[in-house]
């Protein structure tokens, strides 16, 4: 589990490179074809990391509560994700949404509660 949690946290990160070159469009454009469709891509993409990096944390540390590690690592990846979010301010190419944050940290919740809630 944790090294689907660093394959994907690679993935986010070369999405986040294409993004900050402005090259990201011409690889998934289509997601920009319906509303919402970059919303829908923070919640999900964010969340997924979430959910990996919470349950391999739940199997390097069976001994803590695994409500505990999930807050904290939500809160690592919420001041992380804010970061990145802010960080686009110094990029022609993007625009800091705070509707994008949002989302963002939607999925952060929602994932988390799910791998709280999940018995692996």
């Amino acid at each position: 589990m944790k090294w689907l949690a660093i394959l994907f946290a690679i993935f986010i990160l070369l999405v986040i490179i294409l993004a900050d070159a402005g090259v990201l469009a011409h690889y998934v454009g289509f997601i920009y074809a319906f509303p919402f469709g970059d919303k829908a891509g923070h919640f999900i993409l964010y969340g997924i990391l979430t959910l990996l990096i919470d349950l391999a944390f739940f199997r390097a540390r069976p001994d803590q509560s695994r409500r505990q590690l999930a807050v904290m690592c939500g809160l690592v990846l919420a001041l992380l994700i804010g970061l990145e979010e802010l960080s686009q301010q110094h990029f022609s190419s993007r625009t800091f949404d705070l509707v994008d944050l949002t989302f963002s940290y939607l999925g952060v919740i929602f994932f988390s509660w799910v791998a709280v809630r999940t018995k692996m």
